[in-house]
């Protein structure tokens, strides 16, 4: 055990941070119907590692959240006018005895935007 610090403060630690509220704005109203759900509640999820809970290995990435996002809606987005909406971030671990599992879950609804105005 003790090896294992000394190890650790000769070589020293990476770690990542985790930054979230990154958005990109657009002009588009949502109050009229112009946009359709495609999918309500869609999900993605990125994990980490941690050694003794403290010694991170791998980072959960809001990137590959969102990748895993965009994968679990049922139909296919090529080519359609398509925006996140209500997006949430949670962040959570499992602690276990000689390590923990940081998660970073993104929720959020997927809608269409469409030309029509009784799309909804």
């Amino acid at each position: 055990m003790s090896s294992l610090v000394l190890l650790c403060l000769a070589t020293g630690c990476a770690s990542s941070r985790i930054e979230t509220g990154q958005s990109t704005s657009t002009a588009v109203s949502l109050t009229g119907k112009n946009y359709q759900l495609i999918q309500g509640g869609a999900q993605g999820e990125s994990y980490g590692f941690r050694l003794l809970g403290i010694i991170p290995l791998a980072s959960p990435h809001y990137a590959n959240a969102k990748r895993a996002l965009y994968a679990s809606v049922k139909e296919p987005l090529t080519g359609k006018a398509v925006a996140l909406i209500n997006e949430m971030h949670d962040k959570s671990t499992l602690y276990l005895i000689l390590f923990s599992v940081p998660k970073l879950t993104v929720t959020a609804d997927v809608i269409e935007f469409t030309d029509q105005p009784g799309a909804k």
